[in-house]
């Protein structure tokens, strides 16, 4: 079995909260606006690598009608040099409530739980070294870079 070339891959978040979502990643998060209609929103990081993101409106025509409900039960990781400064950012600053505190996991990560307008939880890691259980764990046995 063969895999196709893949020239792109981002996600698309059904959302009932869609301008206010838009302002979240935008204000927030640094995501401009590459294209906007009253029912989908594409967005993206205007440095390389480009990330982007976009929104669709849960109960539009283009989603499957099974499918027309918001997203649920989904993490976005962002992952940042310092966690602890984007913490004093969104959370003391800009007033976010933590769903998860502040805190090191053993596993590898230093995070933060963070909700976005429209349901989806935002996790901002910084990686850190894992205990030995963990390190052995990852493929190469490295662990995260940190």
């Amino acid at each position: 079995m063969t895999t196709s070339a893949v020239t792109s891959f981002y996600p698309v978040l059904c959302t009932e909260h869609l301008n206010e979502s838009v302002a979240f990643y935008s204000t927030l998060f640094g995501f401009e606006t590459t294209y906007s209609s009253d029912w989908y929103v594409s967005l993206r990081r205007p440095e390389p690598p480009y990330y982007e993101l976009a929104l669709v409106a849960a109960g539009h025509e283009t989603v499957p009608e099974a499918f027309r409900r918001p997203a649920r039960g989904l993490l976005l990781n962002f992952e940042v040099p310092d966690v602890d400064a984007e913490y004093t950012r969104l959370v003391t600053e800009a007033g976010l409530k933590p769903e998860l505190p502040l805190r090191s996991e053993s596993f590898g990560q230093r995070h933060f739980i963070v909700a976005a307008p429209d349901g989806v939880l935002i996790d901002v890691i910084t990686p850190i070294a894992p205990t030995a259980d963990y390190a052995a764990a990852y493929q190469d046995g490295s662990g995260p870079a940190v």
